[in-house]
C-alpha cells in the first residue's frame, strides 16, 4: 500500500480535477493519474471518471474518499502532535488578498510569523479579483467587504470589524477649516477610492445612529489606497479609508482624523477557507495567528 496513493487521491477529488490538484501540490499531472491508475488498478474498481472535458467522482469512488480522508486526517493529526512537541511546525501556505490587505494588514504580520516558524513557506497572491480557492489550490483567501459575503460552501471567519475614517493634511484643514459637523463638509474636495465613478458622497454615520450623506468634488479616483494618501497628504482633498491604513500618517501628524465621531463606512475583514478537513499544520497555525493579530492591528 503507497500512501502518496491515497494523499494524491484525496488532492484531485478535493481540488476537483488534475489540473488544480497538480497546482496545489506541485506534482505533475501525469504523476497524479499515474498514481490514481495504480490505486484503482489495486482495489479492481473505477474510482474516476475522466475525459478532456469531464471529470466525475464514481459512487463507490466517493465512499472511498471518505475513508481515505479519515484515514489521512489521523495521519496527519499524529504528525501535528509530533510538530506539536517539537514546536516546530513546517509546510507551504498559499494565500489570496486584496493589494490593500497585503500592503497595510499583512506585510509585518506575515514576516513576524516567518521569522516565529523558520519551517514554513507563504506563497501570497495579490488580486482584485475573488478567485476559486479550490481550483487555484489556495489555502484560504482574507476578503474586505462591507456588504455581507454571498452564501458558499467556504467557510468563513470574521478576523476584525474595521471602521472606516476621514482624513487630511493639516495644510488642506488650515486652508479650508476644520469640520465640526458634516455640514461643514459641502463644498470640499474629496479623494474616492475607487476608480470607476468621479461622483463621490461621503456616507457617515454618527453618535446616537445619527446619519449624513455629503456629495463632494472628486479631485481623485483611484484603486490604490497608497496614491490617495499621498494625494491627501498634498493637500488635495479629504480621504475615507479604513481608519488603520492612516496610523502612521496620523502618528506623525501628516494627517488629521476629520469629524473623528463619525464613521464614514464599517467594513469587515473575512478569511475564506475551502475545509477544515484535512488542514495542515501551517495553514492552521497561520490561520490562528491572524485571528489573533489582525484585531488589535486594524484598530487605529
Amino acid at each position: 500500500m503507497d500512501l502518496n496513493d491515497y494523499f494524491y487521491f484525496a488532492q484531485v477529488v478535493e481540488k476537483r480535477g488534475f489540473a488544480a490538484a497538480s497546482r496545489a501540490t506541485g506534482v505533475p499531472k501525469s504523476r497524479l493519474s499515474r498514481h490514481i491508475q495504480q490505486l484503482e488498478e489495486r482495489l479492481g474498481v473505477k474510482l474516476i471518471q475522466r475525459s478532456s472535458r469531464q471529470f466525475h467522482v464514481t459512487d463507490i469512488g466517493q465512499a472511498f474518499y471518505d475513508q481515505a480522508r479519515a484515514a489521512l486526517d489521523h495521519i496527519e493529526a499524529a504528525e501535528a502532535a509530533i510538530n506539536n512537541q517539537s514546536k516546530e511546525i513546517s509546510g507551504r501556505v498559499t494565500i489570496s488578498c486584496s493589494a490593500s490587505t497585503a500592503q497595510f494588514v499583512l506585510k509585518e504580520i506575515l514576516s513576524n510569523f516567518l521569522c516565529d516558524n523558520p519551517g514554513v513557506e507563504i506563497a501570497l497572491q495579490v488580486t482584485g479579483q475573488s478567485v476559486d480557492l479550490i481550483e487555484e489550490g489556495i489555502d484560504f483567501a482574507i476578503r474586505g467587504h462591507t456588504n455581507d459575503l454571498p452564501d458558499s460552501s467556504l467557510i468563513q471567519r470574521l478576523l476584525a470589524d474595521v471602521p472606516w475614517g476621514l482624513f487630511a493634511s493639516p495644510n488642506f484643514l488650515e486652508m479650508h477649516g476644520y469640520p465640526e459637523t458634516p455640514d461643514d463638509l459641502n463644498g470640499l474636495n474629496g479623494l474616492k477610492l475607487g476608480w470607476t465613478s468621479h461622483q463621490g458622497v461621503w456616507s457617515l454615520t454618527g453618535p446616537d445612529d445619527l446619519s449624513a450623506s455629503i456629495p463632494y468634488t472628486t479631485r481623485l479616483a483611484s484603486d490604490d489606497m497608497v496614491t490617495l494618501k499621498n494625494a491627501a497628504m498634498r493637500g488635495l482633498g479629504i480621504l475615507a479609508v479604513p481608519a488603520y491604513t492612516c496610523r502612521d500618517e496620523v502618528n506623525s501628524d501628516q494627517l488629521i482624523r476629520v469629524l473623528p465621531d463619525w464613521v464614514a463606512a464599517e467594513a469587515r475583514l473575512t478569511l475564506l477557507m475551502p475545509s477544515r478537513r484535512g488542514t495542515l499544520p501551517a495553514v492552521k497555525a497561520l490561520v490562528d495567528y491572524l485571528s489573533k493579530e489582525i484585531p488589535t492591528y486594524t484598530q487605529l
